[in-house]
């Protein structure tokens, strides 16, 4: 898989990013403050990530997606960490995730890539979605919020 960030004027890939954040609201907005990358094998696109700078020295890894017929490959390891080493070589001290408290292959990712549980921000599905969601037969409500010094 190569990865690349997206140029002005590219369309960013909606069918993956809706995968991992069903709001497609949410989604333009931080899109459109963000840096997309795009995964791409010979089929097409086939992974997606977007930082988003949050404060001076942080930034925020606020949404990766795999396509479901490529789940289990790596691809999303390798996605996250190239999205660690991009804040890396940006100058960022901090690199951030949040994660549906549903989400056991998110989080086991997470931390396998050096990220560290900080927090729970409570109800944010709730309080930020219109509709219920469901992920492993459980209602997402919280956001477990995870980090890692860069």
């Amino acid at each position: 898989m190569k990865i690349r960030m997206l140029q002005a004027g590219e369309q960013p890939p909606m069918d993956l990013l809706l995968l991992a954040d069903p709001s497609r609201k949410l989604v333009e907005q931080y899109v459109g403050r963000g840096q997309c990358f795009a995964g791409e094998s010979e089929s097409g696109v086939i992974g997606v990530y977007v930082l988003l700078p949050t404060r001076p020295d942080t930034v925020e890894l606020v949404n990766v997606a795999v396509d479901e017929g490529c789940h289990g490959q790596g691809y999303g390891k390798q996605l996250v960490n190239h999205a660690i080493e991009q804040a890396r070589m940006a100058g960022y001290k901090t690199i951030e995730i949040g994660t549906g408290n549903s989400s056991v292959s998110q989080l086991a990712l997470y931390q396998k890539c050096g990220f560290r549980i900080t927090g729970v921000d409570r109800d944010f599905f709730i309080r930020h979605y219109e509709e219920a969601i469901f992920e492993n037969g459980i209602q997402v409500v919280d956001m477990i919020r995870l980090s890692q010094d860069l």
